[in-house]
C-alpha cells in the first residue's frame, strides 16, 4: 500500500537517473563514459564515497541550461509522487553551474519553473532550499542567500550548507545565513554526518538552524540529544545513505531508533537516490525495520517543513485523514 510521504532532504542533483542523464548529455553534446542505459548501469553502483563524488560530478557537468534544471525537477517529482510523496524540499547548488559559466537567475528560474509544474503535472508540492559548498568563497555563499531570497515568491523556502563538516566550520558561513535569515528563509544545514555534536552545535549556534539535515551524530553527547529534543528540532535522516556512505556499519547500528526514543523528531529522507539506490519507499522501509513508522516519520517531516501556514494545514490533513493504523510495510527486497 502507498501512503503520504514528506520528504524533506534530497539533492535534485542527484536524483538523475541514467535514462535522463543520458537525454540531458545528449541535448548539451557532454560525453559520458557510456552511451546506453545498460552501460552507465556500472557507473551508477555505488563503491565508495570518492566514486560517488565522481559520479556527483558526471551528472552534475551534464547541467548546462535552464532547461536542464527544471527537468531535474519535474523528473524526480514525478517519481518521489508514484512513492507517495505529498511535499518534497528540493536541495540544489547553484554555485557549482555558475562557476561554470551558467548564470543565476538561469539556475533559480530553472529550478523554479520545475517546482510549479510539479505541482500542475504531479499535483505534488515541491519547495526549494538552494545549498552553499563548505568551501566557496564567501561572495558565492553570499549571493547564493541573496538570490535565494529573491525568489522567495517561486519556492524557496531555505537555505543549507553541504560538504566537508570538519574543514569548514558552520561559523564561516554566518553572514550568508544571516542575510537569508533577515530575507524571511529557515536554516537547514547539514551537520552531524562526517564530523560530531561539535558540527551540530556550530550549526545551531551559528547558524540558527531549523532543522539539521542528518544530525545523526549527536548520539555520541546526550547532553546535545536532550536539548534537540526540548528544542523541537526536526534531524533529516538518510538511512540508507547513511549505510552507503559508511557514517553507519549497518542499519541494525543506525541511531534513529535511539533518537526517537530520547524524544528527537526525525523525518525521512533518500538524499542522493540514483545514486544511492534507492528511493523514498526503500527509506521509509528501512526505518519501519528499525522500529520507526511511518506515521510519526510524516509527523516529523510536517513538523520541519518549511512551507507556508496553508499547504502545511493541507499537509496535516492528509496526515489526519490517512488510515495510519490500516497500514503494513515491508521493505523491498
Amino acid at each position: 500500500m502507498t501512503f503520504p510521504k514528506i520528504e524533506l532532504h534530497v539533492h535534485l542533483e542527484g536524483t538523475i537517473r541514467a535514462r535522463a542523464l543520458l537525454r540531458i548529455a545528449r541535448r548539451n553534446g557532454v560525453p559520458l563514459p557510456a552511451d546506453s542505459v545498460e552501460g552507465l548501469a556500472a557507473v551508477y553502483e555505488f563503491r565508495d564515497f570518492a566514486h560517488f563524488l565522481q559520479v556527483w560530478m558526471l551528472t552534475t557537468g551534464a547541467l548546462r541550461t535552464g532547461e536542464d534544471f527544471r527537468q531535474v525537477v519535474v523528473d524526480y517529482a514525478a517519481e518521489a509522487a508514484s512513492h507517495g510523496a505529498v511535499y518534497v524540499e528540493g536541495i540544489f547548488t547553484p554555485g557549482e553551474p555558475v562557476g561554470r559559466g551558467v548564470s543565476w537567475d538561469e539556475v533559480f528560474a530553472g529550478y523554479c519553473d520545475g517546482a510549479q509544474e510539479a505541482a500542475e503535472q504531479h499535483g505534488m508540492q515541491v519547495r526549494l532550499t538552494p545549498d552553499i559548498p563548505r568551501g566557496c568563497p564567501l561572495e558565492v555563499a553570499e549571493l547564493t542567500a541573496r538570490y535565494a531570497v529573491a525568489h522567495r515568491d517561486r519556492g524557496v523556502v531555505g537555505l543549507g550548507l553541504g560538504g566537508g563538516e570538519a574543514e569548514y566550520p558552520p561559523d564561516l558561513y554566518a553572514r550568508a545565513f544571516a542575510l537569508a535569515r533577515d530575507g524571511g528563509l529557515g536554516s537547514v544545514p547539514h551537520a552531524g554526518e562526517a564530523a560530531g555534536p561539535a558540527s551540530i552545535r556550530g550549526a545551531l549556534d551559528g547558524l540558527a538552524a531549523d532543522r539539521i539535515r542528518h544530525g545523526i551524530r549527536a548520539v555520541e553527547d546526550p547532553g546535545l540529544v536532550a536539548e534537540l529534543a526540548a528544542r523541537g528540532v526536526v534531524l533529516d535522516v538518510c538511512p540508507i545513505s547513511n549505510l552507503r556512505t559508511g557514517v553507519v556499519a549497518s542499519l541494525a547500528e543506525h541511531p534513529l531508533p535511539r533518537l526517537v526514543a530520547d524524544g528527537v523528531a526525525c523525518s525521512v529522507s533518500t538524499d542522493d537516490p540514483a545514486m544511492f539506490g534507492t528511493d523514498l519507499t526503500a527509506d521509509y522501509a528501512a526505518a519501519a525495520e528499525l522500529g520507526v513508522p511511518p506515521r510519526d516519520c510524516y509527523l516529523a517531516g510536517l513538523r520541519g517543513a518549511l512551507c507556508d501556514p496553508e499547504t502545511k494545514n493541507q499537509l496535516r490533513q492528509s496526515g489526519e485523514t490517512f488510515d495510519w493504523a490500516g497500514l503494513t510495510t515491508a521493505r523491498p527486497a
